[in-house]
């Protein structure tokens, strides 16, 4: 078998994929939250109802964490993008289709016919049979999203290895689109908050369910045609020979350990968050669960894709040569790069988060009660503070990668995972309304003793990191954004006096308060010569000179 060059794309075309992501990725994220959104319209944000959507929908997504950390990420994909340089390249990705998809098929099988099993794993035991039946009823429908995930990933892969990013990065703001009409329709027939168990029908559950489950399959079905613009037509070809599996290297082995070790907190997250829900239930009260949990992290999850990841993603391709390359320095200096530039907006982003948790969710939950709305302030709190850790943990993890060293990173989701099931423990202790912002606690810190044990190691395998740097930085910026938040308290006080409780009252608190508070905080961090604010700020400020 010989081996071909790669075909390297021109410049202006690589330019215009990454513009063609960026936008895919915002609009599916604006998209994604609005179907949240209206989610929490149909099921509420507490109580049972949305609890059992929660866990049944969270299922799928759950196992194919773990199956595209093994099987996929692991092998498939990898032979993938390098079948490219094949001269039987088209046939050797069949085989690895039909593979992966063979395995991704009788998985889902068996899945979904064990999801009475798979719920009773994941919701407390002490529901009732109707809220248990509620759940089933939804994982029935919703686990046959496992393949579709899956077929996703593949095809999505198939596409990048021919430069084509495009429609993999839009293919998920289509599936949104499909979800929001199956919401939608709650919301036309007037059966929005059904947030009794007994008033959920057969028609209710398979709008709900199917429609999510369909728009999984959108997802994956809308890049056949662009596969078909390329020339790439499937034909099942079966056999192990030529497969690559036996490719899989050790690190990608640690990987999936890593990933199978956190989606297994997970179902300790979901037993307790649940149970949480029935006490509260039982009591005749309301409290955060399972479903005001999953919202929060939703909300706390963007700034940390937009800044951390985007910077990061970037810096990692760098880190990877100058480790491949041996050059230590350029490795320290890359590491430090990547804890100072996603700070400038995360501090001020924090603190932003912290001030106006009450009005932010308020703000994008239009359909909710305040008071129902409020039942999250908790947890997003918690979870807020950890903004700037999450994003440390994840730049380590990275330069683990850079070094081809998967062992770490799965000792440090162990330590992670076990402190963050500790908290969730110990929030069964504590009263229903405070077992919601228990686990967040335990994911900010979790992921902070996570960070720091992994900066300690880096330490020790590539000598002093020079951090003197990055925590002078990140005092300035402290200071400059709680001289920015007193500025803001003051704004919202106003705003609250003149404009009252309404939910139009909280868009403008939170659309003008958050603004002033990063501003003046970037503001006063430049007078502070934090250097990085002129860094990340460089492409706004060119595109307004060229305005």
């Amino acid at each position: 078998m010989t081996e071909r060059p790669r075909p390297t794309p021109e410049s202006p075309s690589i330019a215009r994929s990454g513009a063609l992501m960026a936008s895919g990725t915002l609009v599916s994220r604006v998209l994604g939250l609005v179907r949240q959104t209206m989610t929490i319209a149909v099921v509420g944000i507490a109580g049972l109802v949305g609890d059992a959507w929660n866990a049944a929908n969270t299922l799928p997504n759950l196992f194919h964490l773990i199956l595209a950390g093994g099987v996929l990420n692991a092998v498939i994909v990898p032979q993938i993008a390098k079948a490219a340089r094949r001269d039987d390249g088209e046939v050797y990705v069949n085989r690895l289709l039909t593979l992966a998809m063979t395995i991704m098929g009788v998985a889902t099988l068996l899945l979904t016919l064990a999801a009475p099993l798979l719920v009773r794993l994941v919701v407390s035991s002490g529901w009732s049979d109707d809220a248990r039946g509620l759940a089933i009823a939804f994982a029935f429908i919703c686990l046959p999203q496992m393949f579709f995930y899956g077929l996703y990933t593949l095809l999505g892969q198939v596409l990048n290895a021919h430069s084509r990013f495009g429609a993999y990065m839009w293919a998920p703001a289509v599936a949104n689109v499909v979800a929001i009409a199956g919401l939608a329709w709650f919301l036309v027939t007037d059966r929005g908050q059904s947030t009794a168990v007994g008033s959920w029908d057969a028609t209710m559950i398979w709008v709900l369910a199917g429609t999510a489950t369909l728009s999984i399959a959108v997802q994956a079905l809308v890049l056949v045609p662009p596969l078909r613009s390329i020339g790439f037509r499937y034909r099942p070809t079966w056999g192990l020979r030529g497969s690559g599996l036996g490719a899989a290297s050790r690190m990608a082995l640690w990987a999936f350990a890593a990933v199978a070790v956190g989606q297994l907190g997970y179902f300790v997250t979901t037993r307790v968050l649940t149970g949480a829900t029935d006490r509260a239930e039982t009591a005749g009260e309301l409290a955060a669960g399972l479903n005001a949990y999953s919202f929060a992290f939703l909300i706390f999850m963007l700034p940390h894709s937009i800044i951390t990841v985007s910077l990061v993603t970037a810096i990692f391709t760098r880190l990877s040569h100058s480790a491949q390359d041996g050059d230590t320095a350029a490795v320290t200096a890359d590491l430090r790069r990547g804890m100072r530039m996603p700070a400038v907006l995360l501090i001020p982003g924090t603190a932003a988060m912290v001030l106006l948790a009450p009005w932010i969710l308020r703000a994008i939950l239009p359909g909710t009660p305040g008071d129902e709305a409020a039942l999250a302030t908790g947890v997003f709190v918690a979870m807020a503070f950890g903004l700037v850790p999450y994003g440390w943990f994840y730049l380590v993890q990275r330069a683990c990668y850079a070094y081809e060293d998967g062992r770490t990173p799965f000792v440090l989701q162990i330590l992670v995972t076990g402190t963050a099931a500790a908290f969730t423990l110990f929030a069964m202790t504590r009263p229903f309304t405070e077992a919601a912002t228990w686990v967040g606690v335990g994911q900010t810190v979790s992921n902070l003793l996570g960070a720091a044990i992994g900066l300690t190691l880096l330490r020790r395998r590539l000598g002093p990191l020079g951090l003197a740097g990055v925590v002078r930085q990140n005092v300035r910026l402290l200071v400059a954004t709680a001289a920015a938040t007193l500025v803001a308290v003051a704004a919202v006080v106003l705003l609250t006096r003149t404009l009252g409780d309404s939910w139009l009252a909280s868009v403008v608190v939170v659309a003008v308060a958050g603004p002033v508070l990063v501003l003046v905080a970037l503001a006063g961090a430049a007078r502070m010569r934090v250097a990085e604010v002129t860094s990340v700020l460089a492409p706004v400020t060119r595109r307004l000179r060229r305005a």
